[in-house]
């Protein structure tokens, strides 16, 4: 895909993102967790996308140790966002299936840590 093109397409995807985030924060105004939650939420989607891109940018010839750190924020805020959303989904559920949420995000942050650092 040449650098146009996927520009355009990351400007949509945030647009959209913006435009779901402000229609979630307007309907859920009383509630200031859930308010809260949307723009945590947003703001580490963005920090992920900015950190993906740098990793990206570095695979041509930065340092291993440079796209370490990267790897480690990707890391960090995806399981950040998979504890985010396991917290809002298991809190729904009855206890067995909160238990079951809990489960898959504990695996697929260990899948993640694997993915990135060992494999």
């Amino acid at each position: 895909m040449d650098g146009q093109r996927s520009a355009a397409l990351t400007t949509l995807g945030v647009g959209a993102l913006a435009f779901n985030s402000a229609l979630a924060v307007y309907t859920s105004w009383g509630d200031a967790g859930s308010v809260a939650f949307v723009l945590l939420a947003d703001a580490t989607l963005l920090l992920l996308f900015l950190c993906l891109r740098e990793l990206e940018r570095a695979r041509g010839g930065a340092a291993a140790g440079g796209r370490r750190n990267i790897k480690a924020a990707v890391w960090t805020l995806t399981t950040l966002l998979t504890a985010m959303f396991a917290s809002r989904v298991a809190a729904l559920m009855p206890p067995a299936v909160a238990a079951l949420v809990w489960a898959v995000a504990v695996a697929t942050t260990a899948g993640g840590f694997w993915a990135c650092f060992l494999s």
